[in-house]
């Protein structure tokens, strides 16, 4: 029940505080929050247009999404099988040979575009960095899993083809006819499911399916726009139809909000400042000269002249010359002498620089832009300039939000391809995957892998490598933990390469390189 001010109670908690309604500086604060649909699904249609706009004209925004790229996804995440022994029963020899078969098997797939993409354009490396980009960008993207049939040299029919988020929206048939946007509420008329910007949902708010049309909202086409509905899973086997890649910020969120929204207004003005700081200083970069008269001007306009001289002067070609043809204007040059006119003066203009605070003001700006995307602004605007503990402590504090985008990212698009393709492959009795189809569990154990990506970048690699091997030592992390980390690859695999050329080395007679480090001195051991 609405109460006035007057009825209200006094002095109670925040109605003193943030929710004071008599405060002059929070009188005019009128925030009304609607459900997620009425404040994300209404305005994304906007959002997304300048999301994608600020990306291609504003380098701030250009440099925070080719970053997460970077970071994130890199030259790819690579499959690293790593099944569960232990539920498998498998010995540590058998789970190796399957993994590198599996792995083999996937490379067969995921490296070639002809293979893995349904238009024939990426690899699968190169479709995460695209699904990246564009999740980013417009706030989500869809991954249609399609099926083909094999070929001689691709034995998989499995296919993935990237939906951008335009084109998933709700049918205007089932959005009372009007075909807008900014209409993203409907209802299937058939299953009588609610419909949120193109995602049908059931009575219990699960996803069901969602709705693909075939043009874009602007496009210019002559084509008919029609919509496909597509189930969210196979009603036989339980494998995802299409994959939605976005991350949430309320509960009840269908859709997802590019990584810009909360700073498109600052990134704009950004833009524009920039903009007319540039224009400033190639304006001053120009030495002016202004003819000032008390008498008026006996120009002979140009274009009341033939091609032939003007005034007894002979012309050149007006296309091969920037010479002026104007009595009132004067040509400048190295020891040129000019005689002015009666009443006729000569006033230069005074080359400022532009405003002494720009880089400030920019760098200001940049930092708050850069907490709200979780990248201090020395990684958004690639500049180490402080200390090397400051300089790492903003790479450590990205780093944190490029690890969990990146396990976003896994979840949501790598591992459920992954496991739909490996159902493909033991289906075809490629993979030998023993309860893969009886057991849940089992399946669950045949399907686990990890994604090794890009490490964080070493400011000083001597350093962090004493580092790591005194938390080894001391048991604080693994060898496995730390090759990850500093690396990317697997502590195993680079084991028996070490010992394979420790072996070549001394077939050779030279020296090998130790595969265990102790981090303590021989005089330490003796003691």
């Amino acid at each position: 029940m609405y109460l006035p001010d007057s009825a209200r109670p006094k002095a109670k908690g925040y109605s003193e505080a943030g929710a004071s309604r008599t405060k002059r500086s929070l009188r005019s604060f009128t925030a009304q929050s609607g459900s997620p649909n009425e404040d994300i699904n209404w305005n994304n249609a906007t959002l997304r247009q300048r999301g994608r706009m600020l990306y291609m004209s504003a380098p701030v925004a250009t440099s925070a999404i080719n970053t997460n790229r970077t970071k994130v996804v890199g030259t790819g995440l690579t499959l690293k099988s790593a099944v569960n022994r232990e539920i498998l029963g498998l010995s540590p020899e058998a789970a190796k040979e399957w993994q590198r078969k599996t792995e083999a098997e996937w490379k067969l797939w995921s490296e070639k575009k002809q293979n893995c993409d349904a238009i024939r354009t990426n690899t699968f490396l190169g479709l995460q960095q695209l699904t990246l980009l564009s999740w980013l960008q417009s706030g989500d993207v869809f991954a249609l899993l399609k099926r083909v049939k094999p070929t001689p040299v691709n034995p998989y029919g499995l296919r993935i083809h990237l939906v951008e988020a335009d084109r998933v929206s709700t049918p205007t048939e089932y959005a009372g006819g009007i075909g807008l946007p900014a209409i993203t509420d409907g209802r299937n008329s058939v299953t009588g499911n609610r419909i949120y910007d193109g995602v049908e949902i059931d009575n219990s708010g699960a996803v069901v399916a969602y709705h693909i049309r075939n043009t874009y909202p602007w496009q210019v086409t002559t084509e008919e726009t029609r919509w496909e509905r597509i189930t969210a899973y196979g009603e036989k086997t339980g494998l995802p139809n299409i994959l939605h890649i976005m991350s949430s910020e309320r509960p009840d969120q269908y859709r997802g909000v590019t990584y810009l929204a909360q700073i498109v207004e600052p990134l704009l003005q950004l833009r524009r400042y920039t903009e007319s700081e540039l224009m400033a200083a190639l304006v001053q970069s120009f030495f002016t000269a202004w003819i000032t008269t008390d008498t008026a001007s006996d120009e002979i306009p140009i274009n009341e002249v033939g091609a032939g001289d003007i005034a007894g002067i002979p012309t050149a070609n007006p296309r091969e010359s920037n010479l002026s043809r104007s009595f009132n204007e004067y040509e400048m040059g190295p020891g040129t002498v000019v005689h002015l006119e009666d009443g006729e003066n000569v006033q230069f203009g005074s080359p400022n620089i532009p405003a002494a605070s720009f880089e400030m003001f920019v760098k200001t700006l940049c930092r708050m832009m850069g907490s709200a995307l979780e990248i201090p602004y020395e990684v958004l605007l690639k500049e180490y300039n402080s200390s090397y503990s400051a300089s790492r402590a903003a790479l450590l504090e990205a780093w944190e939000a490029f690890k969990m985008r990146r396990k976003w990212l896994v979840d949501g698009f790598c591992q459920p391809v992954y496991e739909v393709w490996l159902a493909e492959a033991v289906a075809r009795g490629r993979i030998q995957a023993p309860g893969f189809w009886e057991d849940p569990l089992v399946r669950a154990a045949w399907c686990g892998a990890r994604w090794i990506g890009p490490v964080q970048g070493q400011i000083d690699p001597l350093k962090e490598a004493n580092a790591a091997v005194i938390t080894v030592n001391h048991g604080f992390k693994t060898h496995e933990q730390v090759t990850r980390e500093m690396g990317g690859g697997d502590w195993e695999e680079n084991v028996e390469q070490l010992a394979r050329e420790n072996a070549m080395l001394s077939a050779a007679g030279g020296g090998k390189t130790d595969v265990y480090m102790s981090g303590k001195d021989e005089d330490e051991d003796d003691e």
